[in-house]
Parts: structure tokens; sequence; C-alpha cells
């Protein structure tokens, strides 16, 4: 471990000289301590992201330029435009975050970015950027699977050891998978149809929050989780998806075809024309909520028990790791704990802020494919993006086939 700021201040030096010094010093600072670093860039959907990360964890520097409120506006995320802003804030987001880490780009050991799974156009967008920094500082490329990001952040901040199960769930995926290793995946199950970040956007869409004076300026998943908070769910009873399918796949599409057909006889009862408020909302969301959460715990409840069956997980402290857009959803965080807590399972969450898309997690995953010599690619011409690309060794079949019941649960949330 390096000590040389500590002996600088043991010579008396001031604060501000040991700043001044610590930074005109850095390069021969880590090269003294051999730290490998990272810049991730993410571009798969509608944020840009980008951050410099060591080995141990620590981010240096970080940028993100979020795309929400020109989607917001438009009613949904526009490829078109997605792949448009991010080509107008790359450049600035990467060097924002290089910046701030306090190191040239000639320090970097490696840049990672996602190829894999996304928006083609925005994917498009990171991969040629990379392509261009690499050309230029010639360093090794490490390209990264979104998903696998999600689930391996929270390695950064604990020391959650493989295997472990994981429940991703964002406004473009949700599934379950054991993690046996940096890139070693199965596949108990995943969504049928549309992921619930979907969901509950087309729901707020359908309900015009954006007009709604507290939640003008939340997505659609944040202003039903606000409204929720105010809300009835027994004012509305909406079906469990796929309750008689005793498997750990998700379907989200009718439970919003229910949704729709509940605020359409609203309108009609009360007078009330598309893009008004009806007097309702936070019932409805409050019921959606709950019915998204329990769909998300009994599926994820029924995985632990084909892990516990199969001998898949270590009988001492198992983990379960959620992350991914929805994964910051409080009420949702709160149910899986009932479950993880009924079970004998540890629960970890990333914190909200990287549970979200973003430059740190593809960082750090580049970090440990680096560490494990996985995917260091030295000659990255022919890097190619994935629009769609499947996690890990799909095992969904065996789970279905082990036709597990799940005993009722109260969620007391």
């Amino acid at each position: 471990m390096c000590n040389r700021v500590a002996m600088v201040r043991a010579q008396g030096v001031g604060a501000r000289a040991v700043y001044r010094w610590a930074r005109g010093a850095a390069s021969l600072s880590r090269a003294q301590c051999n730290a490998r670093l990272v810049l991730g860039i993410e571009t798969s959907c509608d944020d840009t992201g980008a951050a410099v990360v060591d080995e141990t964890g620590k981010i240096l520097g970080e940028a993100l330029y979020s795309q929400k409120r020109t989607h917001l506006k438009a009613g949904g995320i526009i490829p078109t435009v997605a792949q448009k802003l991010h080509k107008e804030h790359i450049e600035n987001v990467v060097q924002e975050a290089i910046d701030k880490s306090g190191v040239s780009p000639n320090e970097l050991t490696a840049i990672a970015t996602t190829i894999k799974p996304g928006l083609a156009l925005s994917l498009k967008v990171g991969v040629e950027y990379s392509l261009r920094l690499l050309e230029q500082y010639k360093k090794p490329f490490i390209p990264i699977h979104h998903m696998e990001a999600h689930a391996l952040t929270v390695r950064m901040l604990h020391k959650v050891e493989f295997p472990f199960l994981v429940l991703l769930v964002s406004g473009g995926h949700s599934l379950l998978a054991v993690a046996r290793g940096i890139s070693d995946f199965l596949l108990l199950g995943q969504t049928l149809d549309e992921a619930p970040g979907d969901t509950l956007e087309k729901v707020a869409r359908r309900m015009s929050l954006k007009n709604h004076p507290a939640c003008h300026t939340m997505s659609g998943g944040e202003a039903i989780e606000y409204l929720a908070k105010m809300g009835n769910r027994m004012q509305f009873e909406l079906t469990q998806p796929m309750s008689q399918h005793l498997d750990c796949d998700f379907s989200f599409a009718g439970l919003r075809n229910q949704v729709n057909q509940i605020i359409i006889k609203k309108e009609r009862e009360g007078g009330f024309q598309m893009g008004q408020i009806l007097p309702c909302v936070s019932d409805i969301a409050a019921a959606v909520q709950h019915t998204v959460t329990a769909h998300l715990a009994k599926r994820t409840h029924r995985a632990i028990l084909f892990c516990k069956k199969e001998g898949l997980l270590p009988p001492s402290n198992p983990a379960l790791v959620v992350s991914g857009g929805v994964a910051s959803n409080e009420y949702i965080r709160k149910a899986l704990s009932i479950v993880t807590e009924a079970n004998g399972f540890l629960l970890h969450c990333p914190p909200p802020k990287l549970c979200t898309d973003n430059g740190i997690m593809i960082a750090w995953n580049g970090i440990e494919r680096l560490r494990a010599g996985i995917d260091v690619i030295h000659n990255p011409k022919e890097i190619r993006y994935e629009p769609k690309a499947p996690l890990g060794v799909n095992v969904s079949e065996q789970v279905k086939r082990a036709a597990i019941k799940v005993p009722y649960l109260k969620l007391k949330t």
C-alpha cells in the first residue's frame, strides 16, 4: 500500500500543498502502487455514462448525462433521438469522468464498453466512440454484457462470493439467474413479453402522470411509487400474472391490459378526457405496484426454493442480489426482504444510483474481467454490438419440470 501522502503530511506540509502534490504526482504514485484503472462507457439505452474505477472498487471519476426529460416529453424512448443525444454528449461525459479522476487516458489499463444487449442505435454510439479512443491510446478493450454488469456491481461494495442468486429488474429486462462466476450464469427465468419497468412507464403514460403537478419531472416508475404511498391498493382487484404457471418466468403485458380497462371505465364514468388526471390515480398506482411486486416476489421465492432443491447455492448464508432500475423501488425491496428473511437468505441491493444504468458498473465489470483474464482484447477492430444477447445458459425448462409450489407469504409492506 502506498503511503506517500502520509509521509508528506508527516513532514509538516499543509493540506493544500498535499492536494497539489498528490495531483501532480498522481502518475508516479499510481505506478508505484501498480493500480489497474478501467474506463467504463455505457450507452445501451437512454443514459450516457462514463467512469474511471480502480481495482479496489474506488470510483475515481464519473459522469452521466440522462435523457429522461427529453423522453418524458416525447412519451417514450425514441431510438433515433436517443442515438442523437448520445452522439452529442458522449465526448463531454467521458472527458468529465477522466478529468474528475485525475488520471490521463495514457494511465488507463483498459477501456470497457457495453456492447450488448440494448438499443442498436445507442450501442453503436458507445462502441464506435470507444474504438476511436482505443486506436488513439493503444489500450486493450473489454466488451461488457450489460446485464452481467448489473449483476456484479454489488461486488464492488460488498464481499459477495460466487455463487449467488440474482434478480435483475429494469425498463428493458426482468430475469432470475444464478451467478456462478464472472461470466458464468444459469438463467432460471425471464420476461416473456414486457419488462416491469416498461409496464410501469406505460401505465403512468396512460394515466397522463406527466400532467400531475407532483409528478411532472418524474419517470413513470418514480411517479407510480410516489402516488402509491398515498393510495389504497384494495380499491382495485388485479389478477396476479401467470399464477398457475409453476416457473420463474415473468409476464406483465396482461396486467397492463387490465389496468387500461380500469382507466377507460373510470374515464367514462367520470366524463374525463384522455390527458386529464383521474381522482383515483393513487389507488390505481398502489394496486399496480403491489401486483408487480407480488409477481416478482413469488417468482423469486420459487427460484430460491429451486436453488435449494438443486444445491446451486452454498448452504451457509446464501445471497440474493437485486439490481436494475426497478430495484430502486423501496416497496419492491421491502417485499423481497420478507422473502429472503423467510428463507435464510442475505439480501444485497446496490444503492439506487448504481441500480440504474451508469458507467461505474461497466468499469467495475471491466475490473472483474481484467482480474480474471476474461475478454481482454488487444486487437478490437472486429468488435460488434449485439442488441439481443441472452444471459448465460438457459435452464428455465428444468425449473418448469420441478413444478415447485410456493408457500403463501404475507407481504407486510
